[in-house]
């Protein structure tokens, strides 16, 4: 079939190579504009520009797809289906009604379970065992459309929300090259979305600073979800620090670990390892990164930074 994908970050650009290498043809590609990127902020065109261009293919990057220019564009492609991952923009009813089999959306969640910008973090925050990805008709609603297909994948305990979405772009770039190749043949039937929807919204910055008077388990799962984005953080002293997934210390694999007894955001460091108190068992520091500093071992950081025993990071109240 004829298609005009949609898309911007990395993950897209999994999906398009994947559409690339696939029976059917990529008219043109469409993206969001460039973007300051970096300390030295140069602009740079999205990942998925850069491959439309190493591969020929027409890069359109509108402000807006209400634009009319935009609009009369689309209508001379003429496609058959528009194949849409994480583009980063609305798709307003008169560019809906343009591809003959409409705009086909590859979204990582199992819908209408997280239906959102950041359904990959909030399945970590919140402890699911499962997601997935998800092909469905767009429609005007927030990724409320019928759905073509599902895949499922497992959620270590381990997981951060990179690791995981990078997985998921690769099974999710199957799944929708699977679904275009399903609706060429006439037998594609997308069935409405069952169950309670949940809403996945974009992760702040402030939605990143880490709590340290919830369990343990929740301080990981939180940490885990904004790694790498938006970047997990805590404050000492009102100096912000970033942090990397932590590990748990917990009471039945380690005989000494009611030692360990911290209130919550005290550090205790030792030679090793450096502890901090949550709500219940301490958690072990992986990775900080000291404000205008770069990324470092805990220990390192705490032999620089020449703590003070009894030392605690600043305890901030809200939701979990």
């Amino acid at each position: 079939m004829r298609c005009v994908f949609a898309g911007t970050p990395e993950v897209a650009a999994v999906s398009l190579r994947r559409l690339l290498d696939s029976r059917h043809d990529v008219a043109a590609v469409i993206t969001r504009p460039d973007a300051r990127v970096g300390r030295g902020r140069a602009m740079q065109s999205s990942p998925v520009a850069q491959l439309a261009e190493s591969a020929g293919i027409e890069v359109i990057k509108p402000a807006s797809l209400r634009e009319p220019d935009i609009l009369d564009r689309l209508r001379e492609l003429a496609p058959d289906v528009a194949p849409i991952v994480a583009y980063g923009g609305l798709v307003p009813a008169e560019a809906l009604s343009i591809p003959a089999h409409g705009w086909v959306n590859l979204h990582f969640s199992l819908l209408p379970r997280w239906r959102g910008a950041a359904p990959v973090q909030h399945a970590i925050w919140r402890g699911d065992d499962v997601t997935g990805a998800s092909t469905f008709l767009l429609e005007e609603g927030l990724d409320t459309g019928p759905i073509y297909g599902s895949v499922i994948e497992e959620i270590s305990p381990t997981d951060t929300s990179g690791a995981l979405l990078a997985r998921m772009a690769e099974l999710g770039a199957d799944l929708l090259v699977e679904t275009l190749d399903i609706i060429e043949t006439g037998a594609a039937a997308p069935l409405p979305q069952v169950g309670e929807p949940s809403v996945a919204p974009k992760l702040t910055v402030d939605d990143a600073r880490v709590r340290w008077d919830v369990p343990a388990f929740a301080v990981d799962r939180h940490i885990r979800a904004c790694t790498p984005a938006p970047g997990a953080w805590t404050s000492l002293g009102g100096e912000r620090v970033g942090l990397g997934p932590v590990g748990i210390v917990d009471d039945e694999l380690e005989p000494n670990a009611q030692e360990f007894r911290l209130s919550p955001g005290e550090i205790r460091a030792g030679k090793r390892e450096v502890l901090v108190g949550t709500l219940t068992d301490p958690v072990r520091l992986g990775l900080v990164r000291p404000a205008g500093k770069k990324e470092m071992l805990a220990a390192d950081w705490v032999r620089g930074a020449r703590l003070d025993s009894h030392v605690s990071f600043d305890v901030e109240a809200g939701s979990a």
